[in-house]
């Protein structure tokens, strides 16, 4: 029970990675308040999931996308659960598509949901931990794709190195509270952003190839190193960034 009592937000936590973590914290005793944009049915079963484990939750809608929702999103989890000891930007998109007709419009939401959602969701969380005074931990979900290109992610991988770039900045800058900012690196995790991509059994079969461990990863391995940099075991962790790919990133030769 690492996270015992503590109250836990994640973003983008309908389904995916962000529903395992969110999961995988009651299970560690926190209550726990998930953000969601369409997928009503997703967020409920995730709510469902955590009271079946003891512990509160709330479901609240909201495109990371418009700086508002990262107010409207934590006011809400304080109303409903009391406080923010941690939080998990998790929400993103990968619309993959080629560079060369890149439409506008795709690179400026990607840009909009997976950058400037973390930033704004990050910066409220940060202002309510520092009005609680007694600090807090941040943990963004950046990607293997922020230390590697990929063809049909010239969009997509500059919003994940900026993640990673906001957590070193950020605990330099939330270091005086008490607030710990980290990153996590998933590899090629089975999800929705890429189950098309992935039907393509011999770019699985590929994929699979390329990592040590033999296997793509599943969204609960993603739970103990956010659980581990969320508890008071990591308590003189920050600015850090850990790969979770399964060896991946090491075997890219």
């Amino acid at each position: 029970m690492l996270l015992e009592n503590k109250v836990v937000l994640v973003t983008g936590a309908s389904a995916g990675i962000g529903r395992a973590v969110a999961i995988g914290c009651a299970r560690h005793g926190a209550d726990v308040a998930i953000n969601f944009g369409r997928d009503t049915a997703g967020a409920a079963a995730a709510v469902a999931a955590i009271e079946a484990l003891g512990r509160k939750a709330v479901a609240i809608q909201g495109d990371v996308a418009e700086p508002a929702t990262a107010r409207a999103f934590v006011e809400g989890a304080v109303a409903a659960l009391g406080r923010v000891d941690v939080f998990v930007n998790n929400a993103g998109i990968c619309p993959f598509h080629a560079f060369l007709d890149m439409p506008a419009e795709t690179f400026e939401r990607t840009m909009r949901v997976n950058m400037h959602g973390a930033y704004f969701m990050v910066q409220a969380a940060a202002n309510q931990m520092v009005k609680q005074g007694d600090g807090g931990s941040i943990i963004a979900m950046s990607s293997i794709s922020a230390l590697v290109g990929g063809e049909y992610q010239t969009h997509y991988t500059p919003t994940k190195a900026g993640v990673l770039s906001l957590m070193q900045s950020c605990a330099i800058a939330l270091g005086k509270h008490g607030i710990r900012c980290n990153a996590l690196l998933p590899g090629t995790i089975l999800t929705d952003i890429n189950k098309d991509d992935l039907a393509d059994t011999g770019k699985r079969t590929y994929m699979e190839k390329r990592i040590p461990l033999g296997r793509l990863g599943e969204p609960d391995d993603l739970v103990g190193p956010t659980v581990f940099l969320a508890s008071d075991l990591a308590r003189y962790v920050t600015g850090a960034s850990m790969l979770v790919d399964g060896g991946m990133f090491v075997n890219l030769q």
